[in-house]
């Protein structure tokens, strides 16, 4: 990595221009061509200095509610709870852990009310005890704006 490539890494990360040709406007800012701009983006990705590109939004914002979810199954049976978690389009995100509880997931749903509803169908399919399955709402949401100063 060289100057450039750090100063794109801290452009990236706060700022990010809301436009149709974002990156034309980010190249701009850094006095840099638009082309080198996405190829060192490329090769950052590549190299796995960048690991993901992409927003994160806050969903209680938007007026929708959430929860973290945890099952215990049994490890023949990871795949299968997977698939079944995996099926609903408000689970955003899915884990395996070394722990007990086994696999994790987020729920984000418009009516809180669904949050319930889900956690039931999951825990039916999979024929758990209610005891195996837990939901973990927050009680109080703690957003760090960790940014990364890279080194030459």
């Amino acid at each position: 990595m060289d100057e450039v490539d750090c100063r794109i890494l801290q452009e990236l990360q706060g700022g990010f221009p809301v436009s149709e040709r974002p990156y034309e406007l980010v190249a701009e800012r850094l006095s840099i061509p638009c082309e080198e701009l996405w190829g060192r983006i490329q090769s950052l990705l590549g190299d796995g200095v960048i690991r993901r590109m992409g927003i994160s939004l806050d969903y209680s914002q938007l007026g929708f509610s959430g929860t973290l979810a945890a099952v215990s199954i049994e490890p023949h049976r990871v795949n299968e709870a997977a698939r079944v978690i995996g099926a609903f389009d408000e689970v955003t995100h899915c884990y395996l852990r070394k722990d007990p509880f086994n696999i994790w997931f987020t729920i984000i749903v418009p009516d809180k009310q669904n949050i319930a509803g889900i956690l039931e169908q999951i825990r039916s399919a999979l024929a758990l005890e209610s005891s195996r399955l837990l939901n973990l709402p927050a009680k109080q949401v703690f957003k760090l704006d960790a940014r990364f100063a890279p080194s030459l």
